[in-house]
């Protein structure tokens, strides 16, 4: 069998024209045969999407924010292609049938099957713009599109993949092309059993890399990142962090569990399960050795520390006199589950149940409607949850001075605290 690689570029790699020049340095001078290459949407395109779509559901006008991220990408084109070239009239088409969704009857249909189909157009662009970019420079590929290979269920905006029929596509529909060029294809985005767009959640764009390795059964995955690899905290945070040269898988994944950023979440497992490398290296600096993911002998015993802003603490406190059972997290969870919310931190006390999520719209509103009959539910924003792997007393104390504590956890190896007056 070929030997298969994977290359994924986010959006930082790919926000300008002289980042797609660079793109294309990177790609040449490592091309090898059966390359897949997985882009996600460029610059903060999703972040905007995201802004219009809010700007819908508010009833207010969007044009003025639609209009100027079609400009980006143009601005892009025009950095890159001659002014005959195909790629600007394949953009306007995109952004014309982005105005067809979104004047769609929101009302009529589910927020978050409408979400995907909105989102998705990031990826779509940038990919058509990528492809056209490497044809045009002589570095002939195929453009293939992620829903006709990834497929999953209809959990909009966190779809789970259905594995073997994912893996029967790629051999099918992806080797054969593989064995003549590679492959530009999207990140992030998928398609369940009816066609319909959905996505993977946000940052998605590294699990997709991970579900077409798997599926191509591919020796190597390289995220090209704007640091030189993982290191055990941001750098734009914490100026004295550090770079792990290799990382064991279980460890990378806890981290990513914790909130660290460098990594999707669900990445890790499908490419530990066939022991398939994933590199971790710097669009920035591609020579540099980066981070190797992969079996690591031995226990890590560097301190790691993540950080993720605008948590929401809420606290649900039963109004009965009875105390906090198994019935009271199981109600919290169902609809947790229901919402597709994550729980980042959880604790509880003899009379209530105290949980740190993300900031999703809408998403807090329906908890405490749907919950206020069974509790007295109260919560605190804009509020910062610091982990910290490997802790020491002195690091501890770093972190939290300075700043109002409102929860804190800790085991052996972890230290978690959920702040106000956050400053990292």
């Amino acid at each position: 069998m070929a030997k298969t690689f994977v290359f994924k570029f986010g959006g930082a790699s790919i926000k300008d024209a002289e980042s797609i020049k660079n793109l294309y340095e990177i790609v040449f001078n490592r091309l090898r045969n059966n390359t897949i290459i997985v882009v996600s949407a460029m610059g903060k395109t999703t972040n905007a999407l995201e802004e219009i779509l809010a700007l819908k559901l508010e009833g207010k006008d969007y044009s003025l924010k639609s209009a100027k991220i079609l400009e980006y990408h143009l601005d892009i084109c025009e950095g890159l292609f001659d002014s005959n070239s195909l790629i600007f009239p394949t953009v306007r088409n995109y952004f014309s049938q982005l105005e067809r969704v979104l004047d769609g009857n929101l009302a009529q249909g589910n927020y978050d099957s409408f979400y995907d189909s909105v989102v998705s157009f990031g990826e779509m662009i940038s990919s058509k713009i990528v492809h056209e970019y490497l044809c045009a420079k002589g570095l002939y590929c195929i453009w293939q599109d992620a829903r006709e290979i990834i497929l999953t269920n209809s959990d909009f905006r966190f779809a789970k993949i259905d594995w073997e029929s994912t893996s029967r596509l790629c051999q099918k529909l992806l080797a054969p092309k593989l064995t003549q060029f590679p492959v530009v294809t999207q990140g992030f985005i998928a398609a369940d059993q009816k066609g319909r767009t959905t996505t993977l959640g946000r940052e998605g764009s590294d699990f997709t890399a991970a579900i077409l390795a798997h599926g191509m059964r591919a020796n190597a995955v390289t995220i090209w990142k704007d640091v030189d690899g993982v290191l055990n905290a941001d750098p734009k945070r914490f100026s004295d962090s550090v770079k792990f040269e290799e990382l064991d898988y279980k460890e990378a994944a806890e981290l990513t569990y914790y909130g660290a950023s460098v990594i999707h979440p669900k990445t890790i497992k499908p490419l530990a399960n066939l022991s398939i490398p994933l590199y971790v290296k710097s669009f920035i600096h591609p020579d540099r050795s980066g981070t190797k993911i992969h079996h690591v002998q031995g226990v890590n015993t560097v301190p790691c520390i993540v950080v993720k802003d605008n948590q929401i603490l809420v606290s649900f406190k039963v109004t009965d006199f009875t105390f906090i059972n198994e019935s009271h997290i199981h109600s919290v969870y169902t609809e947790l589950e229901r919402l597709k919310l994550s729980v980042n931190l959880l604790q509880t006390s003899a009379i209530s149940i105290s949980i740190v999520i993300e900031k999703e719209l809408f998403k807090l509103e329906k908890l405490i409607y749907n919950l206020r009959n069974q509790f007295e539910i109260r919560y605190n924003e804009s509020l910062q949850l610091i982990t910290v792997k490997n802790h020491n007393p002195v690091l501890m104390e770093k972190l939290v001075i300075g700043k109002e504590a409102l929860l804190e956890q800790m085991t052996r190896t972890t230290f978690q605290v959920l702040v106000k007056n956050p400053y990292l």
